[in-house]
């Protein structure tokens, strides 16, 4: 009798566990940029993603739940598009770098086809530098924490700063080379001429001893 009266309770768990709503896989179905990457400092930038909606429960996507997109670009503007059967549905604007979708807006029968396509508006900040996120979508259950593996994240590089043309620097000596100037010689006897006599008088000794 006293495990009749266990199994009950423990067979309406596990139904309540088969039958609550897990978490939607959010997919990631194309991204586009304008301008292309590297992303510029201080520049403009205009991203649109578009996800699709894999339901993982009885829904495509928990009630209860929410979507939060965030983003590193400056005076974001975001326009959020939700779609049904390919078609456009509930549709909402948010401004600030923090946006969010509610999950009712996305939760339908397992048998619908429901997409997202976020478009985000803002300016590249001036001392951007590496690799910049310009869109993290996550899910976030009804306590408002983070589903886990629900994070998608999109970043691009950005561009540096202009190299300078290239110079060519001589090194500087170490001590500085020192010339030093040659004596002059007298006005009456120069270098060549001095050589020049000595090698007469040689000849002129040689001839001498010879004779001797």
């Amino acid at each position: 009798m006293n495990r009749r009266l266990l199994f009950i309770p423990v067979s309406l768990a596990l139904l309540f566990i088969l039958v609550s709503p897990g978490a939607a896989t959010v997919v990631l179905s194309t991204v586009s940029f304008v301008p292309d990457a590297p992303l510029t400092p201080g520049g403009q930038q205009h991203v649109v993603s578009t996800y699709a909606i894999i339901p993982s429960g009885s829904t495509t996507f928990a009630p209860g739940h929410s979507l939060q997109m965030q983003t590193d670009l400056t005076g974001a503007q975001w326009t959020i598009q939700v779609t049904l059967d390919r078609r456009d549905a509930a549709h909402q604007t948010a401004s600030g770098s923090t946006a969010f979708v509610n999950g009712e807006l996305i939760s339908y029968g397992t048998n619908r086809d429901i997409g997202i396509v976020v478009t985000v508006d803002g300016t590249v900040p001036a001392n951007a530098s590496g690799s910049l996120t310009v869109l993290t979508v996550k899910e976030l259950d009804n306590g408002g924490k983070v589903v886990p593996g629900s994070i998608l994240a999109v970043s691009q590089p950005v561009a540096g700063s202009a190299t300078p043309p290239a110079t060519s620097i001589l090194p500087t000596l170490t001590p500085p080379l020192a010339t030093t100037p040659l004596p002059k010689g007298s006005s009456g006897f120069t270098a060549p001429f001095a050589i020049t006599a000595l090698i007469a008088a040689g000849i002129v000794l040689q001839a001498f001893f010879r004779e001797r």
